[in-house]
């Protein structure tokens, strides 16, 4: 559904985006991650057809998004990150007026339930909050029953709760087979959502891979209750201590639990409040950022067409 071929994207002599390539499967959701100023809002542009590629070739339901805008557009709903409203409508009106824009839209009280907006549905949209300002953004996006949706930030502005609610309807959108973009500074929400993740640094791909394949690359941590760090420890475990737990990271977590159980075992001891935490999209994100401190970031190879 979404295809990209050495993508570049330039404004004036500084390139934004500089040769990404990637694909997304039909009903896949991935997330494209990355600092601010990596090129993720220039490379979902381009897909949103509100920008031409400098070069490079891009298809989006089997269109050019930006030259076939008319015949693309029927199939995209678009979250980004601002969106221009008319603060004089309610958010029914806003709704409704929204619906005559685009074949068989959803009836406005079923997408106004989907966003937990209904109680608002009488106001006036300049008299919302953020995160429900946020929230009618979605609704438009998702109104048209789009068959590629891209996401730019969102969740941001919205309250736990709400944000649940934005992660089940994202959720729900995949399982009829909607394909997902979306961008986002929560790790823990690309976590949940994307079942492949793209990494950015200064305008390229550095990170493409399944979630599994991605979290593998990062590093775990086997850790247990002690007041202080034993002596006996073998030396090759990178171990600390800090807030009364001796905490080993580890890129071989299965391995490692095993070798401190049974390092454990033959002093006869007991380790108390054991963990054994894999690694995070959260550590694996860092881990890449003190990498790019070291030198070049290889990337994890490409997986395309899981869920």
């Amino acid at each position: 559904m979404i295809e990209v071929e050495d993508l570049t994207v330039a404004y004036g002599s500084v390139r934004a985006v500089r040769g990404v390539s990637f694909q997304v499967a039909p009903g896949e959701v991935v997330a494209l991650l990355g600092r601010n100023g990596a090129g993720k809002t220039s490379t979902m542009q381009v897909l949103a057809g509100h920008r031409a590629a400098t070069s490079g070739r891009v298809r989006v339901a089997g269109g050019d998004p930006y030259r076939d805008r008319a015949t693309v557009r029927r199939h995209v709903g678009i979250m980004l990150q601002e969106a221009g409203f008319l603060g004089e409508l309610t958010v029914a009106e806003t709704v409704q007026a929204w619906r005559r824009f685009g074949r068989d839209p959803l009836p406005r009280d079923e997408v106004l339930d989907l966003v937990d907006l209904r109680a608002q549905a009488r106001i006036r949209v300049g008299r919302l909050s953020g995160g429900q300002r946020r929230r009618l953004d979605l609704a438009l996006a998702i109104l048209h029953r789009p068959r590629v949706l891209f996401l730019d930030e969102p969740t941001t502005g919205l309250d736990p709760e709400a944000r649940q609610n934005t992660w089940q309807v994202i959720e729900g959108l995949a399982q009829a087979d909607t394909t997902v973009l979306l961008t986002t500074h929560y790790l823990q929400e690309a976590e949940r959502l994307a079942g492949r993740v793209l990494m950015m640094e200064a305008g390229r791909l550095t990170v493409s891979g399944d979630l599994p394949t991605v979290l593998s690359a990062g590093t775990g941590t086997v850790s247990f209750a002690a007041d202080r760090l034993p002596e006996d420890l073998p030396t090759d475990w990178p171990a600390e201590y800090a807030a009364g737990r001796v905490v080993i990271r580890t890129r071989r977590l299965d391995e490692t639990a095993a070798e401190v159980f049974a390092w454990a075992a033959t002093r006869g001891r007991v380790l108390p409040q054991v963990a054994v935490r894999p690694a995070s999209l959260e550590d694996v994100y860092l881990g890449l950022t003190e990498d790019r401190q070291r030198g070049p970031v290889d990337a994890v190879p490409e997986k395309v067409g899981h869920r």
